[in-house]
């Protein structure tokens, strides 16, 4: 039970510094969605370009970050060691990158289809190679258990970026798209000085013998990391491919701000990611940890499915997050929060080849996900627009969750309490299909009032069954 504080409380911080940040950096969708018009395409050069960083991210961090926790909660390994190994490795590759792309700027630049802005591939790519340094020194933060530095520094970003926006795009009237990358650029910099002390530990050398069993045991979550990061990004790196021209600019600036309102889910699931990491990889020799585990994965479902009903309930009054000229993607919205969903589900199922270092497996999975997603949008985009970007998350993301628990019985075997999961699952479904009646049938006040009720129903049902 103690064990369960301390998860608790780190999953309060760090999902102070997600949500409230999150939130915060909502600010900036309808400051972007009233600022850079539907039809203009603009929005849709910012979603294509993320999807790249998000991508680009896994590849510089080449699953260092696991890594590094795996590695320094061993008995036999230095954590200081293994922590400045990693980071001198993610530190030279960021550079190499960053070099190369300044050498070939103009062909890349060409061949993403911004030849007349180059600026914005240099200052992204500079952006995402300080961003993989700065992940294993925040992951260095959770293994040392700083969670409230941890919390402070994202808060800061978050904070400071947003300040600079309103300031460019409201008091001095700049709403050109560059400069919101501009700003990204600045604000990961400014960050990164308050890692003087961690950036220290760079003293500690680089160990080419440790760095060869890091590898072996990284190199498939690498391969997991990319399946992963594709089956969030492909279909924002796809869309302009599939339907290229200023018409599929827009249609992906509509997809990429009503995702923002799903977005929620991520919050959650990253906020228990960051505490729930280090504590598996801590308690992974005490007796009780597969029933740990199991109940790890009932209160996470349970949790999301109630962000996904208070998100489907109060649609109505989520929507202003962005301009009504979005509101069209709106009807995304609750299969993409269904797909994060999936995506939870797997991250939990996926610790049992990470504990049994079978992290082949993950990536077996995650590309297995991944094939069965850019199928799907390749197939359907050009009939079904972004609405096949949706499901194509759900399928990614299904064939993951099911593969990896199906094999996971083998390997390492949990006894999940699946009947109370379904029941859960089966009340939310009831609930969401009466929210989608209340919409139909009844005005706003009432509709708003009425699934409410049905919030707080399943609320009630949570603390009589827990």
């Amino acid at each position: 039970m103690a064990d369960f504080k301390a998860l608790a409380k780190d999953t309060v911080i760090y999902g102070l510094s997600s949500i409230v940040g999150r939130f915060l950096n909502y600010l900036l969708v309808p400051l972007y969605t009233y600022k850079i018009a539907a039809g203009s395409g603009g929005y849709g050069v910012v979603t294509n370009l993320y999807a790249y960083t998000a991508l680009l991210l896994v590849l510089l961090t080449f699953g260092m970050e696991t890594t590094f926790f795996r590695f320094a909660n061993k008995e036999d390994e230095n954590p200081r060691k293994v922590f400045s190994t990693a980071l001198w490795a993610v530190a030279d590759i960021s550079a190499l990158f960053f070099l190369l792309v300044m050498a070939f700027l103009g062909p890349i630049s060409q061949a993403l289809g911004y030849g007349d802005h180059p600026s914005y591939i240099w200052t992204m790519a500079l952006t995402v190679a300080i961003d993989a340094f700065q992940a294993i020194l925040f992951s260095y933060l959770r293994y040392s258990k700083k969670a409230i530095k941890f919390a402070s520094l994202k808060l800061l970003f978050i904070i400071l970026n947003i300040g600079l926006n309103l300031l460019f795009f409201v008091v001095l009237g700049r709403t050109q798209v560059g400069n919101i990358f501009y700003i990204n650029l600045f604000c990961t910099a400014f960050v990164t000085l308050f890692f003087v002390r961690e950036i220290a530990g760079l003293r500690e050398g680089f160990d080419r013998e440790l760095m060869g069993r890091m590898l072996r045991y990284s190199w498939p979550i690498l391969i997991l990391g990319l399946a992963g990061i594709l089956n969030q990004t492909a279909d924002k790196i796809l869309y302009p491919i599939v339907c290229p021209g200023e018409e599929g600019k827009v249609q992906l600036g509509i997809y990429g701000a009503v995702v923002k309102i799903a977005m929620i889910m991520a919050m959650i699931t990253q906020a228990f990611r960051y505490a729930y990491e280090p504590f598996v990889f801590g308690s992974a020799k005490e007796k009780d940890s597969k029933e740990t585990y199991a109940k790890g994965m009932k209160y996470f479902i349970i949790f999301t499915l109630l962000a996904f009903l208070v998100v489907m309930g109060y649609l109505d009054i989520l929507r202003y997050i962005i301009q009504p000229g979005y509101w069209e993607g709106l009807k995304v919205v609750p299969i993409v929060m269904a797909a994060e969903i999936m995506m939870g589900v797997y991250f939990n199922l996926s610790f049992w080849y990470k504990l049994t270092d079978r992290t082949i497996w993950g990536a077996v999975f995650s590309g297995a996900g991944c094939v069965a997603l850019i199928a799907v949008n390749l197939i359907f985009i050009p009939k079904y627009g972004y609405m096949a970007c949706a499901w194509g998350g759900v399928a990614g993301y299904g064939v993951a969750m099911l593969l990896s628990y199906f094999v996971g019985r083998k390997y390492y075997p949990v006894n999940y309490p699946l009947k109370e999961i379904f029941a859960y699952v089966l009340l939310a479904a009831v609930l969401y299909a009466g929210i989608i009646l209340t919409s139909k049938y009844l005005d706003l006040v009432p509709r708003l009032a009425a699934n409410t009720v049905m919030i707080l129903g399943f609320a009630a049902f949570i603390k009589y069954r827990r």
